[in-house]
């Protein structure tokens, strides 16, 4: 009797649990998904250009709802126009403004507020309408979430090797000469064509991204064994060469719309891939590379906290060069701090940065080992971009192993890559690569010519100081065109850094366009 009735408890028990969690599930709160966006729709980007108050420079001044992200937002759409940003100001919560301005005291109303002091590549304003049409038109759609929005030239405002229509291919791992070319060869006898690659080095860490489709379906490499097998070789290239216990990683990416932008990703890839603690172990040894260490000594970042305002302080002070702003403000995003105010400015070579922060919690950096953490990932993604070594601009025919037989060509001539990227469009392909010798020294003239001979096609080489501040560069230039070569010296001093890779990719291509045509939409 006893053990009937205790079942019958249990089963009373087990019931009543059964309705408790049911109830939990019909009563927990609804949230609308549209709230979300309710404050952007309330108050969408007002984004006003001018080129009357400043004398040498474009003002681009954006109002928009504060949301967490949209300062790298706006900065990413300036850089993928290859704009030198020499100034900005920006203030997003609402208490105070860098020079005393206060507005609407509840947070939660208050909207971001930017001006960046803008130029073009050579320091002229911005006064093409169409194109001033067309920044007005991005920064808008970054909001409402839009890709299509393209340029007059009809690319996409990010780097042209982004592509949502492509497998990408991420790979991280131990830099090594001879990598890419081995990476690069086994794509080729897959018959996956390389549509895009980027490849970025630092501290003796690789990141890659490589946009690649089937060569002989015309598609993208789809079909999960298909994408296994990829994976799977590509795991075995990086595994021959790496010791027990070093970090690697391949990862394979369908086709989607959302993709993050190709630069961020490399950042999100170096710092998931701990390239920082490389950076501080190697500049306290001296155990690093030489082709680091030049440039490390120019990078200064401070942290303090701002008692009577409630944020952390954020100082950086390092040599100035293109798209300084994207690489700063993306590590931040990424690390999940919030820049309510900030004030970017140069002296001279000299880059300044000054940020007011908090973590997305609230939260300022209180704890030593989080301040040494955050200057730690801001110093390497000040460093990564550095591009170190010769510079490489090659322009060819656009063919199935053509990145193959380019690295194939460095490779077998003992010579390591630093920094490539490379885009095809139709039949061309443009592509940018930084090399140096095994060792990370300076190349011989000699191996240089015999690369340019096996590469063919037109093959500009610029010999660049690596760590020397862009504004003042001093080159030697060797431009060839299959057989034909044509060398001169010429010491060359700038006023403004020198063009991006973006630009570097697509001038020559696009070098038939001589104005901007009506925006495409």
């Amino acid at each position: 009797m006893s053990k009937r009735l205790k079942m019958g408890t249990e089963n009373i028990k087990h019931k009543v649990r059964s309705q408790y969690s049911e109830m939990e599930i019909v009563y927990r709160p609804y949230f609308d998904p549209e709230f979300d966006t309710l404050i952007e729709r309330i108050h969408p980007p007002r984004v006003s250009i001018d080129n009357v108050t400043c004398r040498d420079c474009t003002l681009v001044k954006v109002d928009s709802a504060n949301k967490h992200g949209i300062l790298l937002e706006m900065v990413q759409v300036l850089t993928d126009l290859d704009l030198v940003i020499s100034k900005s100001y920006i203030s997003s919560d609402g208490g105070w403004f860098m020079d005393g301005w206060c507005s609407s005291p509840h947070p939660f109303f208050c909207s971001y507020t930017y001006f960046f002091h803008v130029t073009d590549q050579l320091g002229n304003k911005i006064t093409d309408e169409s194109l001033i049409l067309y920044i007005e038109q991005a920064i808008c759609a970054t909001r409402r979430g839009s890709e299509e929005v393209r340029t007059s030239l009809g690319r996409e405002v990010r780097p042209p090797h982004v592509s949502k229509e492509r497998t990408a291919l991420e790979i991280t791992g131990t830099d090594r000469p001879g990598l890419l070319s081995e990476i690069s060869a086994v794509i080729a006898e897959l018959e996956c064509h390389v549509a895009a690659a980027v490849l970025w080095t630092h501290n003796t860490r690789l990141a890659c991204i490589i946009y690649m489709e089937d060569d002989c379906k015309g598609g993208t490499v789809a079909g999960v064994n298909q994408v296994s097998h990829v994976q799977a070789q590509l795991e075995n290239v990086l595994e021959a060469h790496h010791r027990e216990g070093e970090r690697r990683s391949v990862r394979v990416t369908a086709p989607e719309a959302g993709r993050t932008h190709t630069e961020r990703r490399l950042h999100q890839l170096m710092a998931s891939d701990r390239d920082y603690e490389e950076c501080c172990s190697s500049s306290s040894g001296g155990g690093g590379r030489r082709r680091q260490d030049r440039y490390r000594d120019g990078i200064k970042v401070t942290i303090d906290y701002c008692k009577e305002r409630g944020y952390s302080e954020v100082n950086v002070r390092c040599r100035d060069r293109p798209k300084l702003l994207f690489d700063t403000v993306c590590t931040l995003t990424d690390m999940q701090y919030v820049v309510f105010h900030a004030a970017i400015s140069s002296k001279g070579p000299i880059a300044i940065q000054e940020y007011f922060i908090r973590h997305m919690d609230g939260c300022t950096l209180d704890s030593e080992s989080e301040r040494r953490r955050v200057t730690q990932c801001l110093t390497s993604a000040i460093e990564r971009r550095v591009s170190h070594g010769l510079r490489m601009d090659i322009c060819t025919d656009n063919r199935l192993g053509l990145l193959s037989d380019i690295t194939r060509a460095f490779r077998e001539n003992g010579l390591s890559i630093t920094m490539a990227e490379i885009g095809t469009h139709g039949e061309k392909a443009v592509g940018s690569f930084y090399v140096t010798d095994a060792s990370g020294q300076d190349v011989d003239r000699d191996v240089v010519e015999m690369v340019r001979r096996e590469i063919g096609g037109t093959v500009t080489v610029v010999n660049e100081s690596p760590g020397r501040p862009p504004q003042t560069t001093t080159r030697s230039i060797i431009t060839s065109k299959s057989s034909n070569v044509v060398e001169g010296q010429s010491n060359v001093v700038e006023d403004r850094p020198r063009f991006s890779l973006g630009t570097l990719l697509w001038s020559q291509l696009e070098r038939i366009s001589g104005n901007f045509r009506t925006i495409k939409s």
